[in-house]
């Protein structure tokens, strides 16, 4: 299986790129295994490596209680499929847990957004903070720094740049699964000992892998939810979100185009539940032709805390081509950065997501200071909400993400 993923890999180089050279037979190389598919495939190309072992992050115990307490505990269903997987390959696997860290680094800045009325990306903050630094300090005091590799199931690329050797963050080869979107602001230190094998591959390809060498999870899932919440959709995640944030009760309104004057149509219970773009359940007067159809949030006035609400899908106020980023973290030198930035600009090549899995966006003009960077869009785009993750991109390379701090149409 390693040597046909090999040539399979060979065959998708970037230009401009070469890959990483492969682990040696006695180099450290752990794999961090979630249980799913992506990193029981990506534990099989590694189980003949004598050094090879792989590793479960215990990241959160507390919300199936919340929602049901006679139900398992997912991270013990989990780290069971792991368990089931390493027998299976002869491969060695071990549990951490780094709960408190999640706590403290993720989910409670993640409660303070929302409580700002930002719309806040948790699983980049884990990414961040857990997955590439709570481990990476484990491993370091445990193999030292520097020694080993690191594996993840991740649909996403590290490549060397044939110019400057540098390693750099790229998309999957399979664009319906790319995740380097949440890779965004992953310490750069650590991409020259970061291998992602499963983002040379294409989903059915890493399926069909998994049953050729009758993985147990070759057949499971993929998680589609947030971690602590699990395959959740937007209601059931407000309905464990009341068990954090406090309700603050405000008015749902409309405001004249013309004379600005608000008229108020119900109530919500927190502005933290509503993101812009969102559609509103909300009972509007249907045989009047001015309030048919379906109603949007438009705005969001955290000093007043009113949802403005808008009519229609495609509602202009709901489209904006100039958002300002504030902390915007470069995966590199921020200097060479700022130099492959307006390089890049003369040629075309600079885009962005603002959401993981959307059609890259063309930025026209980008100019950043050490306050902010501000970027204008070839084209307006629908519902940037404050407090989602912007990435800047150079074609398929990561340059990093900042913030959104605000929007408007110029």
């Amino acid at each position: 299986m390693l040597s046909r993923y090999q040539r399979l890999a060979h065959n998708r180089l970037v230009e401009g790129y070469v890959r990483h050279k492969f682990p040696s037979k006695f180099d450290n190389v752990i794999v961090a295994m979630s249980s799913g598919v992506d990193s029981s495939v990506a534990a099989a190309l590694f189980a003949g490596f004598p050094n090879a072992r792989g590793v479960y992050m215990q990241n959160w115990s507390k919300s199936q209680s919340l929602n049901d307490p006679s139900k398992e505990l997912c991270y013990e269903r989990d780290w069971k499929d792991v368990c089931k997987v390493g027998s299976h390959l002869n491969f060695p696997v071990e549990r951490v847990n780094f709960e408190q860290d999640y706590w403290i680094d993720v989910f409670e800045p993640m409660l303070k957004q929302y409580e700002c009325g930002y719309t806040p990306n948790p699983d980049i903050g884990c990414n961040r903070f857990v997955k590439f630094g709570k481990l990476r300090e484990h491993l370091d005091a445990k193999l030292g720094p520097g020694n080993y590799w690191l594996v993840t199931g991740h649909y996403a690329r590290v490549m060397k740049a044939t110019q400057t050797g540098e390693a750099h963050l790229l998309r999957s080869f399979y664009p319906e699964k790319d995740q380097s979107y949440y890779l965004s602001q992953i310490p750069a230190s650590i991409l020259p000992q970061l291998l992602m094998p499963v983002g040379d591959l294409t989903k059915p390809e890493v399926r069909q892998f998994a049953h050729e060498l009758q993985i147990p999870t070759a057949d499971k899932p993929d998680s589609q939810g947030i971690c602590f919440v699990g395959n959740s959709q937007h209601g059931k995640f407000n309905k464990f979100l009341e068990h954090y944030l406090p309700s603050q009760k405000g008015n749902i309104i409309t405001i004249d185009p013309e004379s600005a004057e608000k008229t108020v149509w119900g109530e919500h219970e927190g502005i933290w539940s509503y993101t812009v773009g969102q559609k509103v359940g909300i009972s509007m007067p249907q045989g009047d032709p001015r309030y048919q159809g379906a109603w949007y949030v438009g705005e969001k006035l955290l000093d007043t805390n009113e949802i403005v609400i808008v009519r229609g899908r495609d509602h202009p106020v709901l489209y904006r081509n100039f958002l300002e980023l504030k902390n915007f973290m470069p995966l590199g030198d921020q200097d060479t950065t700022r130099q492959v930035v307006n390089q890049s600009m003369l040629d075309g090549k600079v885009s962005i997501q603002y959401r993981s899995l959307q059609t890259p966006i063309r930025v026209k003009n980008l100019q950043w200071n050490a306050e902010k960077m501000t970027l204008l869009l070839e084209k307006s785009q629908r519902a940037m909400a404050p407090g989602q993750y912007c990435c800047v991109y150079i074609n398929d390379r990561v340059l990093g993400s900042g913030i959104i701090s605000s929007t408007c149409v110029k």
